[in-house]
């Protein structure tokens, strides 16, 4: 959906006032006018015939008995007339210098009629005192008006800054949507009561008021929602859930209303709000307390949801990737009716959203999309994007035609361990000990039963670390055996125990390898109970302040004799994982060497080159189908991170 394009209508769906509206063209005329009125009052009073004389021929007037009356204007001026025939001009005005005593005296002798007044007002001078004031008045209407006829808003705070989803010439319909078959069959039923509601209503059906999209970042939520705005031929209106609070009390509350009555004039309609954990989390829980902007934004979002003034036809679409800090009052049946989950995907829904986003470009022909799949284990659907977007950049930057496996296999580990930085200069001795170091996390893939095939070890620094080594299994894993955790822990300490054998002594470069080893060992004891001193009993409950949005602390709910004993069984079951990868690796010192060596010499080696070297027998994939896919806890243990 084009953000231009929606942008053209505002949120009731009525066409954006031109900038010039014929309001602001009478207005215009009306100051136009006025200001013709004023110019034309000037040069009336410029055209009296008012002659301008000296006090002393005003005097010489006087004694010649010439003067028939005069008007004496604040003691300072006189306007007088001359008697009819004796001048041209038969009005004139002259300017008291001084004070005249003999004025008075001399008006009376001559017989000249005496009139008094203030000095009339310009017309020149209205216009400069007041024209100002009418340009300022003018220029704030005309401002008042412009802002409002556009899209800002600005004098509309309460007003909804709801989209209206327009069809382009690029429609997302459920067909662009790669996997999530669930989640598109639930999200169907919504879009077939809008289109055809008496096959539902016949039957006593009510249709969902509202569905909540659950998911976590990246796995497509939002283009869901493009893909419903797409198929249904009703009224779709979207925002974020931030757009409701602002700095003004009332504001979110007033856009909720506003929002509903948009739908209201438009149903049937969608509205669907993006991000709803920014207005919708649990009351009472802020430092506000109750008297709270989101919190009255929340309340009046519940009552037009499932209030006494509801109507039907008004369907509420939203998205949250943090559905655990939602008020309960705004998921229980009558608003959002129904959760439909987007999970992540998995390896068939991995490749369909490859070869989805790989359409656009050129692929080459030995492009293994599948492989790739099996690769990338955990990724989400704008993770894969990306990395496709990442393969063609490779083959951009590289001048090439085409885009072909060795750019898409840049891409995952790119994507998997970090960008690659080649230029980096490392001392020998320390590159020596990190082939040392990765070697061993790399070997016991190959002795350990329960553990992942090894992918690929690299002692180029990617990211924080200066080597990785990591495995991918097989198939999509969603739960793990003691056997499997027990080895992940030895494959961690395989570095340690590498650098203990071959050097006598360890390095920082272990340091994410201990703090891996440790964490799943507390957690089998304390979450998992794989303990059997302590039995099936979970330790420590998590504090989860729900303002934060994140889980900050663990509460400790048993005594001192008790963590203890968690001690000590975390520190025997690491040790004995530690034991065990020494044991291992002093077993096969020569291939611990040997894989060392030719790495210093290569940098990179994956899992087909080193079982070449060693001499282990190839690995059956099932025709490419077993090719490496991750684990759950992430890139193996092998990083070593840097400055660590």
């Amino acid at each position: 959906m084009n953000d231009n394009q929606d942008n053209r209508e505002g949120g009731g769906g009525e066409p954006r006032m031109p900038r010039f509206t014929f309001n602001n063209r009478i207005a215009l005329i009306s100051l136009l006018i006025l200001t013709t009125l004023f110019v034309f009052l000037f040069v009336r009073s410029d055209r009296t015939g008012m002659q301008e004389i000296s006090y002393t021929s005003f005097q010489t007037y006087l004694e010649q008995g010439r003067i028939e009356s005069v008007k004496i204007v604040d003691e300072y001026e006189i306007q007088g007339a001359f008697k009819s025939g004796d001048s041209r001009v038969s009005l004139f005005k002259t300017t008291i210098p001084y004070h005249d005593d003999t004025l008075m005296p001399a008006l009376r002798s001559a017989g000249v009629k005496v009139s008094g007044g203030p000095r009339a007002i310009s017309p020149l001078q209205v216009l400069l005192e007041f024209l100002p004031w009418l340009v300022g008045f003018f220029f704030i209407w005309f401002m008042f008006r412009q802002v409002q006829g556009s899209g800002n808003k600005a004098f509309s705070f309460g007003k909804s800054r709801a989209k209206r989803y327009l069809d382009t010439a690029k429609r997302i319909t459920f067909v662009d949507v790669a996997g999530q078959d669930e989640a598109k069959y639930e999200l169907q039923e919504v879009v077939e009561f809008l289109k055809s509601p008496q096959k539902f209503v016949r039957l006593g059906a009510k249709i969902p008021k509202g569905v909540l999209l659950v998911g976590m970042p990246g796995t497509g939520k939002t283009l869901l929602a493009k893909a419903i705005a797409g198929e249904a031929n009703v009224a779709f209106f979207h925002m974020s859930g931030s757009d409701f609070v602002e700095m003004f009390v009332g504001v979110g509350a007033s856009r909720v209303r506003d929002l509903f009555e948009q739908g209201r004039r438009h149903a049937p309609c969608i509205l669907f709000i993006d991000e709803l954990d920014a207005v919708g989390r649990t009351r009472g829980a802020g430092y506000g307390g109750g008297h709270d902007e989101r919190e009255q934004t929340l309340n009046q979002m519940l009552v037009e949801m499932d209030g006494f003034d509801t109507k039907d036809g008004v369907i509420i679409l939203a998205a949250t990737n943090r559905p655990d800090v939602l008020d309960p009052a705004l998921l229980r049946p009558g608003r959002f009716d129904r959760q439909v989950v987007i999970d992540m995907p998995d390896i068939r829904e991995r490749e369909l959203i490859l070869r989805l986003h790989a359409k656009r470009l050129p692929v080459a022909a030995d492009v293994d999309l599948d492989r790739i799949a099996r690769a990338t284990p955990g990724s989400s659907g704008a993770d894969l994007a990306n990395l496709v977007n990442e393969a063609a950049l490779f083959a951009g930057r590289s001048g090439k035609d085409r885009v072909d496996m060795d750019d898409f296999e840049e891409a995952r580990d790119k994507s998997l361990m970090g960008i690659a930085r080649k230029s980096k200069v490392i001392p020998p001795k320390e590159k020596q000990m990190v082939a040392c170091h990765e070697a061993g996390h790399g070997l016991l893939h190959y002795y350990l039963k329960n553990a992942d095939p090894l992918h690929k070890i690299t002692i180029i620094p990617h990211g924080r670390a200066l080597g990785v080594a990591f495995s991918l299994p097989e198939d999509d894993t969603y739960s793990h055996s003691q056997a499997w955790l027990i080895d992940r822990i030895t494959i961690a300490m395989g570095g340690y125990a590498a650098e203990r054998i071959v050097y006598g002594e360890t390095t920082t470069g272990a340091q994410n390898d201990l703090e891996q080893a440790t964490e799943i060992a507390r957690r089998m004891i304390c979450e998992w109970g794989m303990s059997p001193s302590l039995g099936p009993i979970a330790y420590g409950q998590k504090e989860e302040p729900i303002f934060l949005g994140k889980e900050i602390a663990r509460h400790k709910d048993y005594s001192e004799d008790t963590a203890r004993t968690i001690d000590v069984e975390v520190k025997r079951i690491v040790e004995s994982a530690l034991a065990n990868a020494e044991h291992l690796l002093v077993e096969h010192r020569d291939k611990l060497q040997l894989l060392a060596d030719t790495l210093l010499v290569k940098e990179n080696m994956n899992d087909d080159e080193i079982r070449s070297l060693l001499g282990f027998p190839a690995r059956h994939r099932g025709g490419e189908n077993g090719a490496a896919a991750g684990s759950v806890a992430g890139p193996a243990a092998g990083g070593t991170p840097q400055g660590s």
